[in-house]
């Protein structure tokens, strides 16, 4: 296959690597990198394939300036609810390229491990099927590829557990012991499934590798940007210190966010996620999150 990643974070690189085993690959990004294959995004945009790792918030006003139709098939890499609109990944592409020519990739995968060539299994979901499983068949022998037709499904799970996940780091952070964690993430896929429901995802899901899978990854390890929030929310640290400390883009903030605007408007009872957003946008103290979330 004749792929290119555009964007070249940390999951950009991961998945050029990934997929540079068995096809050919070029990346780009907004900077100029010093990387073997880095070419223009004009160059990029001839590809047939596409690897979209562009964070979410970024989307459309990318799509909006850069993107030329050419027929390529679009792989979605990032994770997210656009904060301004409450859309979804799915309905920004869509607005830009038909639904039979988009697929999304999902699943427990830190990228410093997929560099490492470290054993991985990801979920590529498609409306249109035989290109998820072009896209998972192109995966290397050290990724077990899965497809699915649910794509709502794993845009929710995909954004939603990064939120979760910064809860996990606080409960952590505030030192509440393993029951805690194990409570807080069960209970955090009961309410990501909950919203998913809402908006016509499939329950089963929820319990694959792009919900569970990654839920239980993302919600309880330092790789984790999201997680590593919450360590700094516990140890009550400003946001502004947190993100200038982490340098990374943690997609949970902003979803967090989105998630308590589309919560008021269709009135859905997210506990977790709202204590999330107390803590992030209005500085709420994390242990009375914790009182709140038990009472």
């Amino acid at each position: 296959m004749n792929i290119a990643v555009i964007g070249a974070g940390k999951w950009g690189q991961a998945l050029y690597h990934a997929y540079s085993q068995k096809n050919d690959v070029v990346i780009t990004s907004r900077t100029v990198r010093k990387m073997a294959h880095f070419v223009t995004l004009d160059e990029a945009l001839n590809c047939e394939y596409l690897i979209m790792a562009i964070p979410a918030q970024h989307v459309r006003e990318w799509m909006q300036k850069h993107f030329q139709d050419k027929g390529q098939k679009i792989l979605v890499a990032a994770k997210g609810i656009e904060t301004s609109t409450g859309a979804f990944l799915n309905e920004i592409y869509g607005e830009f390229v038909p639904e039979n020519r988009l697929a999304y990739i999902s699943g427990p995968s830190f990228a410093a491990e997929v560099m490492q060539s470290l054993p991985t299994a990801l979920m590529i979901s498609s409306t249109n099927l035989p290109l998820a499983e072009t896209f998972a068949d192109a995966l290397p022998d050290f990724i077990k590829g899965y497809v699915s037709d649910d794509v709502v499904g794993a845009e929710v799970s995909g954004a939603y557990k990064n939120v979760i996940a910064i809860a996990g780091g606080v409960s952590d952070g505030l030192g509440l012991g393993n029951n805690a964690r194990a409570a807080l993430i069960s209970r955090g896929l009961v309410e990501m499934t909950r919203f998913g429901e809402a908006f016509g995802a499939k329950a089963e899901t929820f319990l694959s590798l792009g919900g569970a899978g990654d839920l239980f990854l993302t919600a309880s390890s330092t790789l984790s940007r999201n997680y590593r929030v919450g360590l700094g929310l516990a140890k009550g640290q400003s946001m502004e210190e947190i993100l200038d400390t982490l340098g990374e883009v943690a997609e949970g903030v902003p979803t967090a966010k989105a998630l308590h605007m589309i919560a008021k408007e269709k009135g859905l009872y997210l506990p977790i996620a709202e204590e999330v957003y107390a803590m992030i946008e209005e500085g709420k103290d994390p242990h009375k999150s914790v009182q709140d979330l038990l009472s």
